[in-house]
């Protein structure tokens, strides 16, 4: 049943499925490596494993940092670091987004113009300089950063969540509810937000895509996750100085993992805006 509902979409929508696809094995091989890290890094990515700055070699494929450290073993620990902060702040981000604009849309109101200037206001703001802003308040630390990219997509999730809550809560079947005297928590999330919740993974996609360059953004600027725990972004920063000597492995892997993880969540969020979008179909 479900191969013919693939083969189906893929003959009707070839260019949205492999870009779906395309993403979702990205974001899939850099969530496995993540996770079986402790078991493929051959080395401590804390503790200097051998001389400095050696380039890639049999023995350290990606070569080593300034300190001695393999940049191999920090790449796949890194994408646990990088995983773990990004996943769960959209889904912070999504979790409280939606439950204020769920409430805001219903209620209406001083509630809802109140909430509405406040994520107005924050929205106004570059996504990345609102970051910064919360994360110099908070100081580094991994849940500051998760707290830092959370401000920063939860008024995306609240207009959202909000504009659709607004055309919804007037349809015949949420007045039929009210009616029969439903209460406004059975109404909320069992007639309101199964219909305004089909766009949520597209945006969650989007969102993780850019909070991965937040991320990579706030830890080069050292004000993200501290040494010496494994970041792309940190060690991405951290290997800028040894750039213009030639030491270039120290750098580009780092980033090349950052512009990889960001690319995957982009297509695969591109693609289900295709394949769910009715407009766009």
């Amino acid at each position: 049943m479900l191969a013919a509902i693939l083969v189906k979409i893929y003959k009707k929508r070839k260019i949205d499925f492999l870009l779906t696809i395309t993403g979702l094995a990205i974001v899939l091989f850099i969530l496995f490596m993540a996770l079986l890290a402790p078991y493929i890094a051959p080395y401590d990515p804390y503790i200097s494993v051998d001389k400095a700055l050696l380039p890639p070699s049999p023995k350290h494929i990606m070569g080593t940092d300034n300190l001695g450290r393999d940049v191999y073993s920090r790449i796949l620990y890194g994408s646990r670091t990088v995983m773990i902060v990004v996943l769960t702040s959209t889904l912070v981000s999504l979790v409280v987004g939606s439950t204020l604009g769920l409430v805001s849309g219903y209620f209406g109101g001083k509630i809802d113009r109140v909430l509405s200037i406040v994520m107005d206001s924050l929205y106004s703001f570059p996504g990345l300089i609102l970051a910064i802003a919360v994360a110099a308040m908070l100081g580094p630390g991994i849940v500051n950063t998760i707290v830092s990219i959370s401000v920063v997509y939860i008024p995306t999730y609240f207009r959202m969540v909000r504009g659709q809550t607004l055309s919804v809560k007037n349809s015949l079947y949420v007045e039929a509810a009210i009616a029969m005297g439903a209460s406004h928590k059975t109404i909320l999330f069992d007639y309101i937000f199964p219909n305004v919740s089909v766009i949520i993974p597209v945006v969650f996609s989007m969102n993780v895509a850019d909070a991965v360059l937040t991320e990579a953004g706030l830890s080069f600027l050292g004000l993200g996750v501290p040494a010496p725990i494994p970041d792309w972004g940190f060690d991405l920063k951290n290997g800028q100085r040894n750039l213009l000597a030639g030491y270039w492995w120290v750098s580009t892997f780092p980033g090349l993992m950052i512009v990889l993880l960001a690319l995957g969540f982009s297509l695969l969020g591109e693609g289900l805006n295709e394949l769910l979008n009715p407009e766009r179909r």
